[in-house]
């Protein structure tokens, strides 16, 4: 059966192109009002989405502000009324190797990425939690999961990311709030001038939102982090190897043994997805009282 949305109502932050916009048009086709957003100076961009989805005969509105914008956030949220789907789009590219970017461009994108979402959250949590229900993602990437040359300051937002959606699923368990993360592969303007032509063509972001829509249904999973492009759909973990222990080394002898038992560490047969940070202790508490 077709995933429903119908009587939910979701803001898309950064909606006025990109994965934002195919993000709110699919939202809106599955039966949900979707408050489109994007920063001012891009207000003509998100009415624009919002008369595409009006004219497929869905509901949305247009609102224009940045998401480091507390107030606005705040003023967004109190017209959108009860807000389900909180869908944390919008972010910024200031690429450059480490050695040559500015603490400025590093503080500029994880403010807009990072604080950005944390704002739109926080703007949305309370209800959320009041009407024991909720459906938010945090878009992630393969650069914070993994690395990217010149990617520094995203790379880092977007782990965060990860870790904020962690524990936040955590948080919101008891309150039915599903807590997720989307590492989208697609071209879009931040993207458009990293990739060959070819590549482009085949990474439409239309082609990442089922993944998005599937974190937000009423049956979604929670601490999830789905990776979506070209029409493929794959899923991330942090994980934990099983190790070993280096109890009753000298400290000097213990770091020399891990250096030459790295590849059994790190041995993924053995490893597990933690339910949480707690398990880590505990993994190293068994091994030293075993």
């Amino acid at each position: 059966m077709p995933v429903s949305l119908a009587g939910r109502t979701a803001i898309v932050t950064g909606a006025g192109g990109g994965l934002g916009r195919t993000h709110a048009l699919l939202l809106a086709r599955a039966g949900a009002t979707v408050i489109v957003n994007d920063v001012p100076q891009n207000i003509a961009q998100a009415e624009a989405v919002m008369d595409e989805i009006r004219s497929a005969g869905g509901q949305a509105s247009a609102f224009g502000a940045s998401v480091t914008n507390e107030d606005a956030v705040a003023e967004m949220v109190a017209k959108a009324g009860a807000v389900d789907i909180l869908v944390n789009n919008a972010g910024i590219l200031r690429d450059k190797s480490f050695a040559k970017m500015t603490l400025d461009e590093f503080r500029l994108v994880m403010d807009v990425h990072l604080m950005g979402s944390v704002i739109c959250t926080k703007a949305v949590w309370d209800g959320m939690r009041e009407r024991n229900y909720g459906r938010i993602v945090m878009t992630t990437s393969s650069s914070g999961l993994y690395g990217n040359f010149g990617q520094t300051n995203y790379g880092a937002a977007k782990m965060a990311l990860v870790g904020f959606m962690q524990t936040l699923a955590i948080e919101g368990a008891k309150n039915n709030i599903r807590v997720n993360a989307l590492a989208p592969t697609a071209r879009t303007a931040m993207t458009e001038n990293l990739l060959p032509p070819q590549a482009l063509e085949l990474l439409g972001p239309e082609y990442v939102s089922p993944a998005l829509l599937a974190l937000v249904d009423e049956e979604a999973p929670t601490r999830t982090i789905l990776a979506a492009g070209a029409q493929g759909v794959e899923q991330a973990h942090i994980t934990l190897t099983k190790g070993i222990s280096i109890k009753g080394l000298d400290d000097l002898e213990a770091a020399s043994v891990i250096l030459q038992r790295l590849d059994e560490i790190g041995e993924l047969s053995t490893a597990t997805v933690p339910a949480s940070g707690m398990e880590q202790g505990q993994v190293e508490l068994g091994k030293a009282l075993g």
